[in-house]
C-alpha cells in the first residue's frame, strides 16, 4: 500500500506488518521513524544494518519466533537496505510471526524493484517514498522549529541555514540543533554566528569537537584545535555542548548497567542517536566510568562560571579539551 509522505500524520502505522521507507531524503525518513512509527512504542526496538540481517538471517528469524511465543512485542528497524532484503521479508511474512513489525529504511528504489513492488501491492504492508526537499519545504520546517524553541533570528539568516542544508532535512535538523544550543547564550542569532557555527574550519563543527573529545580521540581533537582559531565568544557554546553531551553519556552509562549489549543501549536511546554518531558514542561509553563522567560534569559547570569572568577564557577551555 502506497502512502504519500505528506499523509504520514493521518496513518496508524501499527496496523501494518512491515513498512518500507525509501528515497534520498534521509532526514525526513528518520523523522517519520522517530515521531510517527516508533513514537509511543513500549516494546523492544531492534536495530540492524541489512548486512547483519543477511549474514544472520536464520538466527534472527528464530529469535523473532521465540520472542513471539512469549508475547514479546518487537519493532525491528533495518537500515541501509536494498533489494537484497526481499528474501528475508518474504520468509518473515510467510512465517506469520506475531507481535513483530519490521521497518525497512532504504535508499532510492526504481520502479522495477521487486521489494518496492511487494510493499506497494500488499495491503498489509506500507510503502512510503521520500523525495528530496526543496528550499520552500525546508524553510517551513525551520520556521516551525524556531517558533517552538522561541529562537530570535531574521528570515534572511534562516534562509542561509536552509541553503546550507543542501536539500536534506537531516542536514537542516543538525544545524537547527546547533542553533538551539547557541540560543542559550545569545538573545538574537546573526549571520556571523551562523558562519562560525556551521563552518568552524571547513570540516569541523563544535559537535564533532565535543564528540571526539568524549571518545578520547586525542589526535583528532588536537587536529581540530590546531586548525581553528577559537575566540572567547566560542567558549560558552563549546562548554554548553560538552555539558549536554556529558549528561547524555551519563544516562547511557546508567542504562548500560541494566542492558549489557552496548549496541542495544545506543539503538534504544531516546532521543535517537544518528547512525553516523553511533561508533563515537560506543567509544565514549567504553572509555569513561560513571564516576569520571560525574566529575567531568562538575568540572564543566565550574569552568562555565569562570569563563564568564575571565578575559582569557579560551585558554581555560583549551586546557580542558586538551587534557583528560
Amino acid at each position: 500500500m502506497i502512502i504519500k509522505s505528506f499523509d504520514v500524520n493521518k496513518v496508524k502505522f501499527s496496523d501494518f506488518k512491515s513498512i518500507l521507507l525509501y528515497g534520498l531524503n534521509r532526514g525526513f525518513k528518520e523523522e517519520v521513524i522517530k515521531h510517527n512509527i516508533s513514537f509511543g512504542f513500549t516494546g523492544e526496538i531492534l536495530c540492524y544494518e541489512e548486512s547483519e540481517v543477511l549474514d544472520n538471517k536464520d538466527t534472527i528469524l528464530e529469535d523473532l519466533i521465540n520472542g513471539s511465543l512469549f508475547g514479546e512485542t518487537k519493532l525491528m528497524i533495518i537500515s541501509r537496505s536494498s533489494n537484497k532484503i526481499l528474501d528475508f521479508i518474504e520468509e518473515f511474512l510467510e512465517r506469520n510471526i506475531s507481535n513483530v513489525q519490521i521497518i525497512i529504511n532504504s535508499e532510492n528504489l526504481d520502479k522495477k524493484s521487486k521489494l518496492r513492488s511487494l510493499f506497494e501491492k500488499d495491503k498489509k504492508l506500507a510503502c512510503i517514498p521520500f523525495y528530496e526537499d526543496n528550499n520552500q519545504s525546508l524553510n517551513i520546517f525551520a520556521i516551525k522549529f524556531i517558533k517552538e524553541k522561541n529562537i530570535k533570528i531574521s528570515q534572511e539568516t534562516l534562509n542561509l541555514i536552509v541553503e546550507r542544508a543542501r536539500g536534506d532535512r537531516g542536514n537542516l535538523n543538525s544545524e537547527l540543533q546547533k542553533l538551539e544550543a547557541l540560543s542559550l547564550t545569545k538573545k538574537k542569532i546573526t549571520q556571523e554566528d551562523i558562519f562560525k557555527l556551521t563552518n568552524l574550519s571547513e570540516d569541523y563543527g563544535i559537535f564533532e569537537l565535543v564528540d571526539n573529545y568524549l571518545a578520547k580521540n586525542k589526535i583528532k581533537v588536537s587536529k581540530i584545535l590546531n586548525e581553528n582559531n577559537f575566540v572567547n565568544d566560542d567558549c560558552i557554546l563549546i562548554l554548553r555542548t560538552l555539558l549536554s553531551r556529558s549528561k547524555r553519556l551519563l544516562k547511557l552509562k546508567n542504562i548500560h548497567k541494566e542492558k549489557k549489549n552496548i549496541d542495544e543501549v545506543i539503538s534504544s536511546y531516546k532521543p535517537s542517536i544518528f547512525w553516523k554518531e553511533k561508533d563515537l558514542v560506543k567509544q565514549q561509553i567504553k572509555n569513561w566510568s560513571e564516576k569520571e563522567i560525574k566529575e567531568k560534569i562538575y568540572q564543566i559547570s565550574n569552568l562555565e562560571i569562570l569563563t564568564k569572568k575571565n578575559t582569557s577564557s579560551i585558554n581555560l577551555v583549551s586546557d580542558l579539551i586538551s587534557n583528560y
